[in-house]
C-alpha cells in the first residue's frame, strides 16, 4: 500500500446509497480515507468541515445538484483548490461543458469503469499534490519533490548527479534594487536551469527550487557536466542584463550597511555543487547529500566566477 494514500482523503457526495457504499469500499480497499455524504447540502457541510483532497461529485441529487455544489465549492476562498470529479449518468457534451465550467477538474459518465476511475483520482491527486508543492515564483517542485525524486533514485540504486544550484550576491542585489528585481531574477535563473535541462538532459532530469535563490536538478551522471556548462554560461551571459549600464560597467554595486559602512558588491555568480553518485548504495537520504553539496558550496563561493563544485562519490 502506498504510504502517501494513507494522507490522501476523499469525499464522495453520491445519494445513491448502493453506489455511495460501494465507491466508498473500492477506495478504502486501495488506501485512500473516504468519508461520504448523500446529497449537495450534506456534501458542502462535509467539504467545509474535513477539507477533503478531493471530491467525487454526484451531478443528479435532491436539495442541491452536483453543478450547484461545485460551483459553491470553487467560489468558496476556503474550499477552490481542492478538486473535483464529477459523477453523472448525463453524457451530452453540453453537461460535460457545463461541470467543467463551474470548475469541475474531470468528468466520468456512469456507468463507469473502476480502473479508468481509479486511475482518474490518482492522477488527479498527483497534479493537485503538485500544485500545492509548487513554489508560486518559479512553479517547479518544493522541497517534498524534490525529496521523494531522490528517494527513488536511491531505491533504483542507478548512478545519478545531484547538483545544488546558489547565486551569488544576491541578496546585495535584492536589496540594491528592489524585491521585484530579486523576484525577476530568480525567475531567471529558473528559466535557465530548466532550459539547461531540457536541452542537455536525456528527459529523465528533474528541476526543484528548495526556497530564495536556491536550486536542486537531478540528472543522469553522463549529461551533469554539460547541463552545468550550460547553466553557467547562459547565466553569466544573461545576468547582468539586470543591472543598469552603469552599475554593469564598473561591475558592482555599492551599498551602505546598518553600521553605514559602504561595501561594494560583484555582479551576481552562480555556484552550482554537484555531486556524482556512481553506486547509490550508502547513501540513504537527501540530507547525506545535501551536506555534502553545502560542503562543496562553502568553497564555491569563495570562488570570484561562476562555478561548478564535484565531488564524484563511490558508495560503499
Amino acid at each position: 500500500m502506498d504510504k502517501q494514500r494513507l494522507r490522501e482523503r476523499i469525499l464522495v457526495v453520491e445519494d445513491d446509497v448502493t453506489l455511495r457504499t460501494m465507491l466508498k469500499m473500492q477506495l478504502e480497499r486501495i488506501g485512500y480515507q473516504v468519508a461520504t455524504a448523500a446529497d449537495g447540502e450534506d456534501g458542502l457541510a462535509k467539504v467545509r468541515a474535513e477539507r477533503p483532497d478531493l471530491i467525487l461529485l454526484d451531478v443528479v441529487m435532491p436539495k442541491m445538484d452536483g453543478y450547484e455544489t461545485c460551483r459553491r465549492i470553487k467560489t468558496d476562498m476556503a474550499t477552490a483548490n481542492i478538486p473535483v470529479i464529477m459523477l453523472t449518468s448525463r453524457s451530452e457534451h453540453e453537461d460535460k461543458l457545463r461541470g467543467l465550467r463551474g470548475g469541475a477538474n474531470d468528468y466520468v459518465t456512469k456507468p463507469y469503469d473502476l480502473g479508468e476511475l481509479l486511475a482518474r483520482v490518482r492522477n488527479i491527486l498527483q497534479w493537485s499534490l503538485l500544485q500545492r508543492e509548487a513554489n508560486p515564483l518559479t512553479g517547479l517542485p518544493g522541497n517534498n519533490s524534490i525529496d521523494n525524486e531522490v528517494r527513488a533514485r536511491l531505491g533504483a540504486g542507478d548512478p545519478f548527479a545531484f547538483m545544488y544550484i546558489d547565486l551569488d550576491h544576491f541578496k546585495a542585489f535584492n536589496d540594491y534594487y528592489s524585491f521585484r528585481k530579486g523576484d525577476e531574477a530568480i525567475r531567471l535563473i529558473a528559466s535557465i536551469v530548466v532550459s539547461a535541462v531540457s536541452l542537455e538532459g536525456s528527459g529523465s532530469g528533474f528541476v526543484g527550487h528548495v526556497g530564495g535563490d536556491d536550486f536542486v536538478v537531478i540528472s543522469g551522471l553522463d549529461q551533469a557536466e554539460d547541463i552545468a556548462a550550460a547553466i553557467i554560461q547562459e547565466f553569466d551571459a544573461k545576468i547582468p542584463r539586470l543591472y543598469t549600464p552603469e552599475d554593469r560597467e564598473r561591475g558592482y554595486v555599492e551599498t551602505t550597511d546598518r553600521l553605514g559602512h559602504t561595501k561594494q558588491f560583484p555582479i551576481m555568480t552562480v555556484t552550482i555543487a554537484a555531486v556524482a553518485v556512481q553506486q547509490a548504495r550508502g547513501i540513504e537520504h537527501i540530507g547525506e547529500l545535501s551536506k555534502i553539496a553545502a560542503e562543496l558550496k562553502s568553497f564555491g563561493k569563495s570562488r570570484p566566477e561562476s562555478v561548478v563544485i564535484w565531488e564524484r562519490r563511490r558508495a560503499a
